[in-house]
Parts: structure tokens; C-alpha cells; sequence
């Protein structure tokens, strides 16, 4: 049954944002071709007319899932202006976030399975992390553009190590206990 471009691009568009959430919940290699069609509603048979190859979606997913966290991101920075950083380090550091990794940080996801990856999915990580340390650069205080830079890639990191650290421990007191330790050291910083 032969499809219209505007179904096609819906159902490119319903693979894309479901990869997403699948990579980010089992990892790049944790869910195959035919699972992302079926979970997407579609059969195995039509990834090959939308995607060239599994890499080739992999990377489109995980762009939009990085700017979706981006704009999660703005979003909260755009409501909380003077108290920013807080606000960010108590919506990342959460217990939601560590629960529910199809929904959550991309970069806590999946950073470990991007150094496996190809190219393609690098410098969409790349991309996406520069985005990342950008809305941090607006926020944080610092000397100069080169001091507000090496701040946000400090706190940055903690807070994905720390996401990444309490992910791999479950859903525990120890985890609860990173989260609580980051977020209270972040929302003093200014």
C-alpha cells in the first residue's frame, strides 16, 4: 500500500521521536530495527525508504533528543531567571530524570554508547553538549567568557556523572543520595 509524502514524513517523524526514547532507555545496541518499527507502529520493512542505515537514525533520534532536553532546558532558565542554576540543578537531579530514561537527560543515557558509535553520532553529541554548555555559560557566573566556559564544563559534568552514577545504582538510597548531594552543592553555587 503506497503511503502520501505527508504520511510518510508523520511516520518518519513518529520513528524518529520513539527511537529516541528507546535508545535513550535500552542504548544504541539494547533495541533492533524491527522493535523501533513495531513500537513505532510501522512494519520492518519500511525502515530501509526512510533511513539509510540503524547509525543513520541513531544520530537524527538523538539530535532531536538532545534539543528536546535543550529546550527543557531554556524552558526552565526562561521561568526562573534569577535563581537559574537551582532551578536547572533541581529538575536534572531528580528522581523523575533517574526513573524514567526514555523521557530524560540524553547525555546520561547514552554518552558511554556514543564513544562506541560512529562519527555521526559524535558530532551529534558534540553539538549537542555545546548547546548544553551554552545555556550553562549564560547562567553561571565566572571571569570572562573563558572562566563562565570552564565553569559550566565543570558543573556540566557533575551533573551528568552524578545522573550517570546514580542511574547505574537503581532507583536506591545511594542513588537518592547522589542526586540530593549534587543538587545541594550546585544550588549554592551562583
Amino acid at each position: 500500500m503506497k503511503v502520501s509524502r505527508q504520511e510518510a514524513e508523520e511516520n518518519r517523524a513518529r520513528v524518529v521521536l520513539k527511537a529516541g526514547e528507546l535508545f535513550r532507555e535500552y542504548g544504541f545496541d539494547g533495541i533492533g530495527i524491527a522493535d523501533l518499527m513495531k513500537a513505532a507502529g510501522l512494519t520492518h520493512g519500511g525502515f530501509y525508504g526512510q533511513f539509510k542505515s540503524k547509525m543513520d537514525l541513531a544520530a537524527e533520534a538523538t539530535r532531536q533528543a538532545l534539543a528536546l532536553n535543550a529546550a527543557n532546558w531554556r524552558q526552565t532558565i526562561g521561568h526562573t531567571r534569577e535563581r537559574a542554576l537551582k532551578a536547572i540543578a533541581s529538575m536534572y537531579l531528580s528522581r523523575p530524570n533517574l526513573i524514567f530514561k526514555a523521557k530524560g537527560c540524553t547525555l546520561a543515557s547514552l554518552c558511554a554508547d556514543a564513544s562506541r558509535q560512529g562519527e555521526a553520532v559524535q558530532s551529534v553529541f558534540a553539538e549537542g553538549i555545546e548547546n548544553h554548555l551554552q545555556l550553562l555559560q549564560e547562567i553561571v557566573d565566572g571571569n570572562g567568557d573563558e572562566g563562565r566556559r570552564r565553569k559550566s564544563i565543570v558543573i556540566l559534568s557533575q551533573m551528568v556523572g552524578g545522573m550517570t552514577l546514580a542511574r547505574a545504582v537503581g532507583d536506591t538510597p545511594l542513588a537518592e543520595e547522589i542526586l540530593a548531594t549534587l543538587r545541594d552543592k550546585l544550588e549554592t553555587r551562583h
